[in-house]
């Protein structure tokens, strides 16, 4: 079964500063976790991809408009305080080992080489009906 686990940031939940007041050091140590995490899940034949995104303030909220015309806004409503800052959709046998694996992925090291216990969303990737032979 296929699982996405959401890296979903919120004040609320998070009491690390954000990446741009971390030292050099401790950004190359989170992704180097990261990297590292990619590499077990892609030997282990679980990871079908992952993906860090950009800031906040690069986002768009896009919806139609009369006749299909693309209305776009800048990023976030400035009163949302949540985010989604990265995601990996892994392959595995349960539901039981998405949560093992959301888990590691919260403890990704920050300031100071503490982990960040950051929440980490577990969503099952929904398929369609089986296709008739």
């Amino acid at each position: 079964m296929k699982y996405m686990l959401l890296m979903q940031f919120s004040e609320k939940t998070v009491d690390f500063p954000p990446i741009t007041e971390w030292s050099p050091e401790e950004i190359r140590a989170h992704i180097a976790f990261m990297h590292d995490t990619n590499e077990q899940l892609s030997k282990a034949g679980e990871l079908v991809t992952a993906e860090g995104l950009a800031g906040t303030e690069q986002a768009r909220i896009v919806r139609a408009g009369s006749g299909g015309t693309p209305i776009v806004t800048e990023g976030p409503y400035p009163e949302t305080k949540e985010f989604l800052a990265g995601f990996w959709i892994v392959d595995c046998d349960s539901a039981e080992r998405a949560v093992e694996l959301a888990a590691h992925v919260s403890a990704a090291p920050g300031p100071a080489g503490k982990p960040l216990n950051m929440p980490i969303e577990v969503r099952q990737v929904m398929a369609g009906p089986p296709e008739e032979l």
